[in-house]
C-alpha cells in the first residue's frame, strides 16, 4: 500500500479502492490525496518525481485550478475530479510534444470502459462529448519533471462563467450508481488503470503506441475548424494529427500543421 489516505467523507483510498490491476500498479510509485490544495500541477511539482514510475495527487478541491492558457478550473468534492500525475520520461523535450493526444486517447479509452462510448478528444487537450466539454487535460514540463493533469466532470450542478457547451459523466451515462463518494473513486480508478501504462507505453514507444487508435478518437477530423493565433483566425478542415502531435488543416493555400502552444482550434459553424 502507498500512501493510503482518507477522502472528503473519511474512507481510505488505496490500490483495493482503486482496483488498479497489475499493469497500473507496477507504475505507480506513490499516492497522495489532499481535501483542498490550490493547484494538484503545483502540488505536484513542489514533490520531486518518483525515479522510476509516477506519483499521483488527487484533489478533492481546487481553489486555484488551471487548465491550458492559464483558464481557471475550480473543482468540488463530488462535481468533479481533479488529479495530476508526476512522472519523469527519458525523452528529450521534442519527442514529449504529442504526449497530449497519447493521453487523451488513453482517457477517451478509460471512459468508454465506463460505457462513455462516444467520447472523443478535440485536440489538443478537451475530452468532449457531442461538443461538449467533459474533461480536459494540461501538461507541464519542469526540468526533468511532467505534470499530466486531468480534470474530468463527474456531476456537475452548473459553471458560471463557463462559455461553452459542457456535459458531466452523470448525464452521459458514466457515473456508477453508488454513493458520490465512491463513485469518484471507482472513476479515478479505471482512469488510472489507462493512464499509468499508456504513460509507460509513450515513454518507450512514443506516439506510435497510439497512432492507430487516435482516429477512433479524433473529435475534429474532417471537420471545418477556425485556428486562432493571436488576433488573427485562418479557416479550413482538420485533416487529423501528425506524428510530432501537430494539427494537420487544409487551408485555402494548402495544408499546414499547428502546434498545441501557438494556437487554438475551435470547430467553425
Amino acid at each position: 500500500m502507498r500512501d493510503p489516505s482518507a477522502d472528503a467523507e473519511g474512507r481510505v483510498i488505496d490500490e483495493a479502492a482503486l482496483a488498479l490491476d497489475d499493469a497500473a500498479l507496477s507504475e505507480l510509485a506513490a499516492f497522495h490525496h489532499a481535501a483542498e490544495v490550490g493547484s494538484t500541477q503545483d502540488w505536484a511539482f513542489s514533490t520531486p518525481p518518483p525515479s522510476r514510475g509516477a506519483a499521483v495527487f488527487l484533489a478533492d478541491r481546487q481553489h486555484a485550478g488551471r487548465g491550458r492558457r492559464g483558464r481557471a478550473w475550480q473543482t468540488d468534492p463530488h462535481g468533479a475530479l481533479a488529479f495530476t500525475v508526476l512522472r519523469r520520461f527519458a525523452l528529450p523535450p521534442m519527442r514529449l510534444a504529442p504526449l497530449g493526444p497519447a493521453v487523451g486517447v488513453a482517457l477517451a479509452q478509460a471512459l468508454a470502459a465506463l460505457g462513455v462510448v462516444a467520447a472523443r478528444v478535440k485536440w489538443p487537450n478537451d475530452l468532449v462529448l457531442d461538443d461538449a466539454k467533459l474533461g480536459g487535460i494540461l501538461i507541464e514540463i519542469r526540468g526533468d519533471a511532467v505534470a499530466v493533469g486531468v480534470g474530468v466532470n463527474l456531476d456537475i450542478a452548473a459553471m458560471p462563467g463557463v462559455d461553452q457547451p459542457w456535459t458531466d459523466l452523470r448525464r452521459a451515462g458514466g457515473l456508477p450508481e453508488i454513493d458520490a463518494a465512491s463513485a469518484r473513486v471507482r472513476v479515478l480508478g479505471v482512469l488510472l488503470r489507462a493512464l499509468l501504462p499508456a504513460l509507460a507505453a509513450f515513454e518507450r514507444d512514443g506516439f506510435a503506441a497510439f497512432a492507430s487508435a487516435w482516429p477512433r478518437f479524433d473529435a475534429l477530423a474532417g471537420r471545418p475548424v477556425r485556428v486562432l493565433a493571436g488576433a488573427g483566425a485562418e479557416d479550413g478542415v482538420a485533416l487529423g494529427i501528425d506524428g510530432s502531435g501537430g494539427l494537420r488543416v487544409r487551408h485555402a493555400e494548402g495544408e499546414r500543421v499547428h502546434h498545441a502552444g501557438e494556437v487554438s482550434v475551435r470547430v467553425a459553424a
